[in-house]
């Protein structure tokens, strides 16, 4: 199983880097007012790592909550 994952890490860091090589235009990007004008694969691998942090923390706080339902209330003291 370890083979395997670390096979699709191989494989989805040489795909990036594929896409870096292939995109080095610059692009600007603007949201609420605010610009910023960077290599696409540079936005794209920020991106993507805001949306590791964002999911990895949604996921964390669904799992506290649930691990919190499923335990026994305790009775009011």
């Amino acid at each position: 199983m370890r083979w395997f994952h670390t096979s699709v890490v191989v494989v989805l860091a040489v795909a990036l880097l594929i896409f870096a090589l292939q995109n080095l235009q610059t692009v600007t990007v603007a949201f609420l007012g605010f610009s910023i004008s960077a290599p696409l694969a540079v936005l794209f691998i920020v991106i993507y790592l805001l949306g590791m942090a964002t999911g990895g923390s949604i996921w964390s706080l669904a799992r506290w909550a649930w691990q919190g339902s499923r335990q026994t209330p305790t009775a009011p003291r």
